[in-house]
């Protein structure tokens, strides 16, 4: 029984009645003018044509009918101006349900007015409005609960009958849902795209600093072991940069955050690999100037990647870098001596996100052994690539 009166203990029965109050006021000031009832349902239609109306509405509708949803991408009423012939109609049809729904406002407000006639007219008051024609009597406040009654039935189901006729008039369009499906598709690959480039930095600064550490204890000399602190103290700063920007970003979703690296920068990942003990013998070729920017931010972390994979499983041995701009392509290979786990084709996570940054850009990444050197050889392409682009393939669009 109890459950009955649960909604008159929410707020949002309340904005609900609100909303249904609106339009009843206006209608009142036209019958001040006039007696022509039909003449507000008449004047809807060219008001309810105009494009912004439906944004009006639509934010109205999300205060007071649906508070819960207001501001949420997923919101069952849209926020948004008539894109089409058929939104601008049914905004039409809205703005006629609203005004005969508040109907039921108006004759809400004469209910509880009813009640106090009932309790006036046990002074001996002759009662009016909807209690017009009652004798009085003191036995009136005895009746005066009643119309209570049909007014909370009216709050609460005219509310909701408001809001039922917002989302199917007023809801998102196949093109609005759309929209917001590719906005939080995009959001999250970008988290996805996040996470891999922490993880590639945070793994090659780790990776960076067990091999330093262990070289220096090796060696037992102080001049190395003072090389190999400094080198993990830039590593480690470097890596804690990244970090930071990630967690801004994260956290202020839309703050602008500092640059990322670029191969324009590859040089400190090499002398990052050569102060670890290992022998890099990098080439360049062509302008890295050409390179457009998502694509030289995912080959400086593919390089990273493929750099730590060296030192985390074939330690300081020798490497070969070899970096080409040329066909309207970026060429990126890393060589190295098979050792151990390092000869074994595809596997760990690292070359999985190399694999799918290269896919993520259209470009292709092979992993084999050959020559007893194990190698790590990217393709992307330069022309006609735009981030936006590539993270609608990356969804399968």
């Amino acid at each position: 029984m109890l459950h009955i009166l649960t909604p008159l203990t929410s707020a949002v029965t309340y904005s609900r009645w609100l909303h249904m109050f609106i339009p009843a006021a206006a209608a009142s000031v036209w019958f001040f003018i006039s007696d022509a009832f039909w003449a507000p349902l008449l004047f809807a239609v060219p008001i309810g044509l105009i494009p912004a109306m439906r944004l009006e509405e639509g934010i109205e509708a999300q205060l007071l009918l649906t508070p819960s949803e207001r501001g949420r991408p997923d919101a069952s009423i849209a926020a948004a101006s008539s894109s089409s012939w058929a939104e601008r109609w049914r905004t039409v049809l809205w703005l006629e349900l609203r005004l005969l729904i508040s109907a039921g406002a108006i004759l809400a407000l004469w209910l509880p007015v009813a009640s106090i006639e009932l309790v006036l007219s046990a002074a001996g008051r002759p009662p009016g409005g909807l209690a017009e024609g009652l004798d009085p009597h003191w036995w009136n406040v005895l009746l005066a609960p009643l119309p209570i009654v049909p007014l909370l039935v009216l709050v609460v189901l005219g509310g909701r009958l408001s809001t039922a006729a917002a989302r199917w008039l007023l809801g998102p369009s196949p093109t609005d849902r759309l929209t917001v499906l590719e906005g939080l598709t995009e959001e999250l690959l970008e988290r996805n795209r996040m996470a891999r480039e922490l993880h590639d930095s945070i793994g090659h600064a780790l990776t960076v600093a067990v091999v330093q550490a262990g070289a220096a204890r090796a060696a037992d000399d102080p001049a190395f072991t003072e090389r190999a602190l400094a080198a993990i103290e830039e590593t480690g700063r470097d890596a804690l940069e990244d970090l930071e920007r990630v967690l801004r970003v994260l956290r202020e979703s839309g703050t602008p955050v500092s640059r990322r690296p670029t191969l324009a920068e590859a040089e400190r990942l090499l002398d990052s690999a050569r102060s670890s003990g290992a022998k890099v013998d990098a080439r360049v070729s062509g302008d890295l100037g050409l390179v457009p920017a998502p694509v030289s931010r995912e080959g400086y972390r593919i390089l990273q990647e493929s750099l730590t994979n060296v030192l985390r499983h074939a330690g300081p041995v020798s490497v070969r870098v070899t970096i080409t701009v040329d066909g309207g392509r970026l060429e990126l290979e890393v060589a190295n001596p098979l050792s151990g786990a390092a000869g074994l084709p595809g596997s760990g996570s690292g070359l999985r996100g190399i694999r799918e940054r290269a896919a993520l850009l259209g470009g292709k990444a092979r992993t084999e052994s050959r020559e007893d050197e194990w190698r790590v050889s990217v393709s992307l392409p330069l022309d006609g690539i735009r981030w936006s682009d590539a993270v609608h393939r990356s969804s399968g669009r």
